[in-house]
C-alpha cells in the first residue's frame, strides 16, 4: 500500500481500563497508563512482537514505537518498573511542581513522571535502546511531549541514533500557555516549531489540525507543513485524526476528543497525501472505514510525483476552497479543493476526480531547474 513506516502503539504492559457511558468514551490497555517495560501485553506476546516487527521489516517497513516517558500507572502492587518515591519523581510529593518536574501536570499527577530526575532518564534511556537492539524499532514517537523538557527528548534521541526518526505529541493552544510565556500570544506554527527546534524531532501539525477543525478548506494553507519556509514544512507530521483526536473501533467509538466530520475526510487525506510534511493514515481509515482505495490513489499520485516532507508548495487564493501547486522533485500536482477551478492551466492533466467533484487533482511535467546563464555584451555600456 505504499507506506514507509508504521506508527506502533506502546508496548509495554497495561492492565487499566475505563469506559464513560455519560460522555461516550471509553479506552485503557493500550499502553499510554503502562506499568511496566514487560512486552507481553494485551496486544499479543513479546515473541509476537518480535515476530511482528520482523515482517514489518521483510516488506521495507520501519517499526516507529510510542514511548510514554510522562506518566504511568502506579497502583499496581506488583508492577515491575518502580521508581522509589524518595526520588521525587511524582508531582504530589513536591512542594511545587517545578521541585520535580519539566512541564504539564498530567491529569491528577499520581503517576507523573519526572523525565528531570537522573534516574528516571536514565532508565528511559536504556529502555529505548532495549526497543532498538531486541525489537527492532528504527525511531520513536513520544507522548504528551508538554510534560517534559524537549531538551530531553534531543538527549534520549542522541543515544538513541541522532539520525533516527522521531516524533512528539505537542497538543497545546497558545490560550494554555501562562500568561508570562511567550508563546500564549504567538501562532500555533510557532510553538511547534519552537519545540522541534529544541527537540531535534519533527513534530505533529496541531497547526493544520486546528484549522481542519475550526477553519474553512481555503485556511488550510495555514499548518505549518504549508508554511513558506522548507524548514517548517519539512517538521510537520501531519494527520487527519488518531487515536486520541478521532473515533476507534470499538466500545463507544473510543476517545474522539477532535474528530474531523466524515464530510471532510477525503478532502483532509487528498490535501495532507499531497502536500508537503510527513503525512500519516489512521489505521481504521485505511483498513476498516473503507477509505483504502482513495488512500492508495493519493499516495501513489504522491509517490509518482517526488513529493517530500519539504517539497516547496504554493497557493492561489483567487479561487474558492483551496487551490494549491505542489513541486515534487519529479511531477507538479495541482489541487482544487471544494473550489470552482475546474480547468487547469495548459500542460496539466487530470488524474483524479472525486467525492462528487469536491477533489480534482491535475498532473504535469516538472518545470526546469533554474540554471546560471552569463551574457557578454561586447558592444554596448
Amino acid at each position: 500500500d505504499g507506506f514507509t513506516k508504521i506508527w506502533l502503539p506502546p508496548a509495554w504492559n497495561d492492565q487499566s481500563s475505563w469506559s464513560d457511558a455519560a460522555s461516550g468514551t471509553s479506552g485503557g490497555g493500550e499502553g499510554y497508563f503502562w506499568s511496566d517495560f514487560d512486552k507481553n501485553s494485551r496486544y499479543g506476546s513479546d515473541s509476537q512482537l518480535k515476530q511482528a516487527v520482523a515482517a514489518l521489516a521483510g516488506a521495507g517497513v520501519q517499526a516507529i514505537y510510542d514511548v510514554v516517558p510522562n506518566h504511568m500507572n502506579d497502583k499496581l502492587a506488583d508492577k515491575q518498573v518502580r521508581f522509589p518515591r524518595h526520588l521525587k519523581l511524582w508531582r504530589d510529593d513536591c512542594a511545587t511542581p517545578s521541585d520535580c518536574d519539566q512541564g504539564d501536570a498530567f491529569m491528577s499527577g499520581s503517576a507523573d513522571l519526572n523525565t528531570g530526575n537522573a534516574e528516571v532518564s536514565s532508565r528511559f534511556m536504556q529502555e529505548f535502546r532495549n526497543l532498538r537492539d531486541n525489537y527492532g524499532a528504527k525511531g520513536l514517537r513520544f507522548d504528551f511531549v508538554r510534560g517534559y523538557a524537549p531538551e530531553r527528548v534531543d538527549i534520549w534521541m542522541k543515544n538513541f541514533g541522532d539520525q533516527a526518526f522521531c516524533v512528539g505529541e505537542l497538543w497545546k493552544s497558545p490560550n494554555e500557555y501562562p500568561a508570562t510565556d511567550w508563546r500564549s500570544q504567538a501562532s500555533w506554527q510557532d510553538a511547534l516549531k519552537d519545540w522541534s527546534d529544541r527537540s531535534h524531532c519533527a513534530v505533529f501539525d496541531f497547526a493544520l489540525k486546528e484549522r481542519l477543525q475550526n477553519g474553512n478548506v481555503a485556511e488550510w494553507r495555514h499548518g505549518l507543513n504549508g508554511n513558506p519556509d522548507a524548514a517548517w514544512r519539512q517538521a510537520a507530521v501531519t494527520f487527519v485524526d488518531n487515536h486520541d483526536t478521532g473515533y476507534s473501533p470499538g466500545q463507544y467509538g473510543g476517545q474522539h476528543h477532535w474528530p474531523l466530520s466524515d464530510p471532510m475526510r477525503d478532502v483532509a487525506y487528498t490535501y495532507i497525501l499531497l502536500s508537503p510534511g510527513t503525512p500519516t493514515v489512521y489505521w481504521p481509515d485505511m483498513y476498516d472505514w473503507g477509505r483504502g482505495d482513495l488512500i492508495r490513489t493519493l499516495i501513489g499520485l504522491r509517490k509518482d510525483a517526488g513529493i517530500r516532507a519539504d517539497s516547496p508548495i504554493s497557493f492561489q487564493s483567487h479561487y474558492s476552497g483551496l487551490v494549491a501547486t505542489t513541486n515534487g522533485s519529479r511531477k507538479r500536482l495541482l489541487l482544487a479543493l471544494d473550489s470552482d477551478l475546474a480547468k487547469a492551466p495548459d500542460g496539466f492533466t487530470p488524474v483524479l476526480l472525486a467525492d462528487g467533484q469536491r477533489i480534482r487533482v491535475w498532473q504535469a511535467s516538472q518545470a526546469p531547474s533554474d540554471t546560471t546563464t552569463t551574457l557578454h555584451c561586447d558592444n554596448v555600456q
